[in-house]
């Protein structure tokens, strides 16, 4: 154990802000007990396993959670909880899909083909001017088709990392060196901060001059997305570019101000890739220096990968009908779409069919789990589906109420279609991974009906022990590797089910997000106490104080997000950007609103542009 580790010590102010330590240490504990302890101290957004903790730390094994946890003493309420969720809004509108026709389609993925083969081809022609490069690449990115070049892509930033460390070479303007930085550091470089040193004054401050640069301001801001801790001069240009671009975003033209207004509402890093390609096309496409043969290829890919969304929302949607949950199951929220919407945020390429299904139907269920747990279910029904859910057996489904069979015969449904896929590849190991992980998931459902219907409300730390569990992300992670192919080995599914820190910086974010934007409306009928209702109580703070504190430590999660997907990392990076895009999703959903449960205008939108208006 380091001689003297750097630990913030906790006094009576609130400790958010000294949840991230950042000089390197190693914990010499003996026992698991210990570790509970040393993590009770601090917010669990670190290396402990917080699922291993949670039994711990009630001293108990997992596998006895749920007699543990036990409800049987609890009165049932005289009356079930009251919920308001609006009904889907869509109707049966995506149920019906005709696709085009063979030759037609056919002949789209030809024409595809040959751009492909051409854009390739100015990749390779821009090498030598290395500006030009690290422009192209950028579009190449931001039309969404970088999926096609891949490769290209990779060894073209390889070479300018590997041959310009500090970036010299490139044209010294603002704007390339922040885009040059921004580039390396997405695909996994871990290039420098340094090289913006040239661009601040003697007291480390950036130079007045850049402020009527725009286009670099703009660069700067986008690279600053990309900083880990440590990075001052990086936090120091996310505060200077924020500033002077609102300041001066209503005395420019378009379509710089377009650009202006949308990175200061959404940087690329925090993005969803098919969203941003939609909208940027329409403003690529008003630049002057826009690359037509780029242009026709973004449009035309967009166009047939939105088809072919179209045809699965529209398989999914049929699956979905028939179990009639809206009939049967009014109480629960019905967002089907909604939920294939998230899951092509973390994967919208073609050869990722197979894992949006699994996925989405996943996401579904886990839906109308939680609204069994948070919006319907009295303690004694909870607890019989609990123990169901733990014996996973078709058997258990007598002992359980009428509305609870539906779920539980549909949920068993479902991963028996899994299993029988993946034992056909002799991948049966990855089902176990999935059961294990929903089975976590309930328990933490279990946990949080248990304070609502005792009226606890938990530390923060304690609460954040079982939520972190139950925003669904390690859930979501884990199954997001079962129909990847095989990149997602055995050894990928332990590494994401021990807790790695990008996993847990995820569920941080996505658990916070969640109960800033969703508390309010949950707090108006029986609902647990969120972080909010939580850290207020316990620091005597107002709700803009846990607010504020909240989002810095989002933040501060962001930036360990961006240490793990440097190089090298510890997975393939195909498997880390699952738990990044995850975590882009939760942002772009929870961000003004919990834009699932509350299906509003940006929703409806993005949905649209997804898989009803085809580019023209």
């Amino acid at each position: 154990m380091s001689s003297n580790p750097s630990l913030c010590v906790r006094s009576s102010n609130p400790p958010l802000g000294v949840i991230h330590r950042r000089n390197s240490f190693s914990w010499d504990l003996n026992t698991p007990v210990e570790l509970a302890k040393l993590f009770l101290s601090y917010l669990p957004i670190h290396h402990s396993r917080y699922s291993a903790v949670l039994s711990l730390s009630q001293g108990i094994n997992m596998s006895t959670q749920v007699s543990a946890c036990s409800l049987a003493q609890i009165p049932k309420p005289k009356n079930r909880p009251v919920t308001n969720f609006h009904p889907n809004i869509w109707g049966d509108q995506f149920i019906t899909y005709t696709p085009e026709d063979k030759v037609t389609r056919a002949c789209k993925v030809e024409q595809i083909e040959d751009l492909k083969k051409e854009v390739k081809r100015k990749l390779t022609a821009a090498t030598a001017n290395h500006s030009l490069l690290l422009n192209f690449i950028d579009a190449v990115q931001r039309l969404g088709v970088a999926y096609h070049f891949e490769q290209e892509i990779e060894e073209a930033l390889q070479h300018i990392y590997e041959s310009f460390h500090d970036l010299n070479d490139i044209d010294g303007d603002l704007y390339n060196v922040a885009l040059g930085f921004r580039l390396l550091r997405q695909q996994g470089y871990s290039i420098s901060c340094g090289i913006l040193k040239k661009f601040t004054d003697e007291r480390g401050r950036f130079k007045e001059v850049l402020i009527t640069n725009v286009r670099g301001l703009l660069g700067l801001y986008e690279a600053a997305h990309l900083r880990v801790h440590g990075e001052d001069i990086l936090a120091e240009a996310l505060t200077f570019t924020t500033t002077h671009l609102k300041a001066m975003v209503e005395s420019l033209g378009y379509p710089l101000a377009e650009q202006v207004v949308h990175a200061l509402n959404r940087p690329i890093r925090k993005g969803l890739e098919r969203i941003e390609a939609r909208w940027y096309i329409s403003v690529y496409q008003d630049e002057a220096f826009h690359d037509k043969t780029l242009l026709e290829l973004a449009k035309l890919d967009f166009n047939l990968v939105q088809s072919l969304h179209r045809e699965e929302l529209s398989n999914l949607a049929r699956w979905w009908k028939e179990l009639d949950f809206a009939t049967k199951l009014p109480f629960a929220r019905d967002r089907l779409v909604e939920g294939y919407f998230w899951i092509l945020g973390v994967y919208f390429e073609p050869q990722y069919l197979r894992a949006r299904r699994i996925l989405t139907k996943v996401i579904a269920m886990t839906s109308i789990l939680d609204d069994i747990y948070d919006a319907y279910g009295n303690p004694e029904e909870l607890k019989l589906f609990t123990e169901a859910i733990e014996r996973w057996d078709i058997n258990s489904i007598d002992q359980l109420p009428e509305y609870m069979k539906l779920c539980y015969a549909a949920l068993l449904d479902v991963y028996k279609e899994i299993e029988e896929e993946m034992e056909k590849e002799g991948n049966q190991y990855r089902v176990h991974y999935a059961k294990e992980v929903m089975k976590n998931q309930v328990r933490a459902y279990f946990a949080e009906a248990k304070w609502l219907h005792e009226e606890h409300v938990p530390t923060i730390e304690e609460y954040l022990r079982v939520a972190l569990v139950s925003s669904g992300y390690c859930m979501l992670a884990t199954t997001s590797l079962v129909g990847m192919g095989e990149i997602a080995t055995k050894e990928a599914f332990d590494w994401v089910t021990s807790d790695p820190k990008i996993m847990s910086s995820s569920n941080f974010i996505a658990r916070l997000m969640d109960d800033i934007s969703s508390h309010k409306f949950e707090q108006k009928r029986e609902h647990v106490a969120s972080a909010i209702e939580c850290y207020m109580k316990q620091y005597g703070v107002s709700e803009e104080q846990a607010y504020s504190e909240f989002r810095k430590q989002i933040e501060n999660a962001w930036m360990d997000i961006n240490q793990e997907c440097l190089k090298p990392t510890a997975v393939p990076m195909p498997l880390l950007a699952r738990v990044l895009n995850l975590t882009r999703a939760a942002d772009v959903i929870y961000k003004e609103q919990d834009s699932y449960t509350h299906v509003g205008k940006v929703m409806k939108n993005n949905i649209a542009a997804f898989f009803i208006n085809p580019i023209i």
